[in-house]
């Protein structure tokens, strides 16, 4: 591994990471880990304790559209490591004020102020168990899960936006009247029927690309802001 000076716009100079490639590591796995090392938001969540670069994102969002409001009630589903819960629970003030629940079929380990449950959410008994868990409905559902890439772009695509609909049709079956729901998906034509339900559920539709989101890739978020309640026809 090596480092190599970068010039930065106020002057000073940045150290650069070069990963070199070695018999046992492959040039893809040498740009990851040389991405890694270099990227800011890797460095950031490390020295304020985030579970992920991906925390940030969330942070970026809300700064934006202001949805996790304190008190709220909020569903992290496919939650782990953890990034998106613990934002979310600084945010609404979980445990005293708010309450976040975080699920995911894998483990996770424990959040401040945030209950985990091993869970799969197309379990079609799980919308009942979170409201119990709740006390109530939610007011957000989040999700920043992908489908397991295949490296075919179409396909991907298709992956994701399955994953994103099976997560709205959650979302409609918790969140109470008002409620939010925030989805990854990836650029490449958003499938009508996904877009068509959401603004027929909810009263505003919009994507955002966050900061964090890296320039160079195709992952954006649709936030679906106003819930109409589980009669919208």
């Amino acid at each position: 591994m090596t480092s190599k000076d970068k010039k930065t716009g106020s002057g000073s100079r940045a150290l650069k990471v070069r990963v070199k490639t070695g018999n046992k590591r492959s040039l893809s796995s040498k740009l990851w880990l040389e991405r890694q090392l270099n990227d800011p938001y890797v460095a950031r969540a490390k020295r304020e304790g985030m579970r992920s670069r991906a925390a940030f994102k969330l942070i970026e969002i809300d700064d934006k559209a202001h949805f996790l409001k304190k008190g709220a009630r909020v569903v992290d589903l496919g939650a782990a490591p953890g990034g998106w819960s613990q934002v979310a629970a600084k945010r609404v003030g979980a445990p005293t004020l708010g309450k976040v629940v975080a699920i995911d079929i894998l483990d996770m380990d424990a959040v401040p102020g945030v209950t985990f449950a091993k869970l799969d959410f197309l379990d079609p008994t799980v919308p009942d168990k979170l409201k119990e868990m709740m006390g109530g409905p939610a007011d957000v559902v989040l999700s920043d899960m992908a489908a397991n890439a295949t490296g075919h772009a179409r396909t991907d695509h298709l992956k994701i936006m399955a994953l994103v609909e099976l997560a709205a049709e959650f979302a409609h079956e918790v969140l109470a009247p008002g409620g939010a729901f925030l989805a990854k998906v990836i650029q490449g034509g958003t499938e009508s029927a996904v877009l068509a339900a959401l603004k027929r559920d909810f009263t505003k539709v919009q994507h955002i690309k966050p900061p964090a989101s890296r320039a160079d890739s195709a992952e954006l978020y649709l936030l679906a802001t106003g819930f109409r309640g589980s009669d919208a026809a």
